[in-house]
């Protein structure tokens, strides 16, 4: 067979044996795969569990690395084991490291042994949106005089473009105060988990912020980052908490990077 031609018969038959190498790795009681042989043609048993194990290993690792708070809360082997449990009913879906355990924080929400920690889960959000913000495209953030620059009859209407490295996570518990202690090495004070937070995540300058939001603070951001105008989110935060203080959630929300553009839009 010409050597151009084996090349191409070989390039055809790489994708299936690729599938048949990936089926089971996540799976320590699966069977080594059909068509995987080893030197010799012998059954490589070795091979294959060393090289599954490694797999396994490699993507416990790296969600450790993207959520290192959720790792110290729960110590080490907790989280090791709680992930592999994961790392087997969830293959990757991208090539990408860090996109992987998407959905790791909604996993831990159904675990079993994690039920006695129940801000768990949205700590573990906090930290994907972290990563996620981090990850974000580099665009300008809004600069503080823009909205200065609109006449005051026309800012019921102002529409805002989010950043994209914006993110909001919304809790019944501590989950930003628990986040932050966390995030360190040193010893913290006692943190009253029950006490609901809301958790604002930005990217200003390449370096990502999170802020605990003011009460009324979630509900207008979520209306703005809807692409509701000024006057509806406004009104949604005062529903929710009639204490709310609309110029410096504007001011702080701008100063932040919370958004990268604005435009007054038609709204009857």
């Amino acid at each position: 067979m010409p050597a151009a031609e084996a090349t191409s018969v070989a390039a055809q038959r790489l994708p299936i044996y690729a599938a048949n190498l990936a089926r089971g790795l996540l799976d320590p009681d699966h069977p080594i795969p059909a068509g995987i042989v080893g030197p010799n043609g012998k059954r490589p048993v070795k091979r294959y569990n060393v090289y599954r194990n490694n797999v396994t290993a490699s993507l416990v690792d790296a969600l450790a690395a993207i959520f290192p708070a959720t790792r110290r809360i729960t110590g080490v082997e907790f989280f090791r084991a709680m992930a592999r449990f994961y790392v087997r009913s969830t293959p990757p879906r991208s090539s990408l490291l860090f996109e992987y355990g998407r959905d790791f924080p909604d996993f831990i929400a159904r675990y079993e042994y994690a039920q006695a920690m129940p801000y768990l889960p949205d700590t573990a959000r906090i930290e994907r949106a972290w990563l996620d913000a981090y990850h974000a495209a580099d665009v300008p953030t809004l600069a503080p005089q823009a909205l200065g620059a609109i006449s005051p009859d026309l800012l019921a209407n102002v529409m805002f473009v989010p950043h994209p490295a914006t993110r909001i996570v919304r809790s019944r518990f501590a989950a930003v105060r628990i986040f932050a202690a966390n995030r360190q090495d040193g010893p913290f004070d006692r943190i009253e988990a029950s006490v609901p937070e809301d958790a604002l995540v930005t990217r200003r300058d390449l370096e990502v912020t999170v802020r605990r939001l003011p009460p009324g603070g979630a509900a207008f951001l979520t209306q703005l980052l809807a692409g509701r105008p000024l006057g509806d989110a406004a009104a949604s935060a005062f529903n929710g908490a009639p204490g709310f203080d609309l110029a410096a959630n504007i001011t702080g929300m701008i100063e932040a990077g919370v958004f990268s553009a604005l435009h007054v839009g038609d709204h009857a």
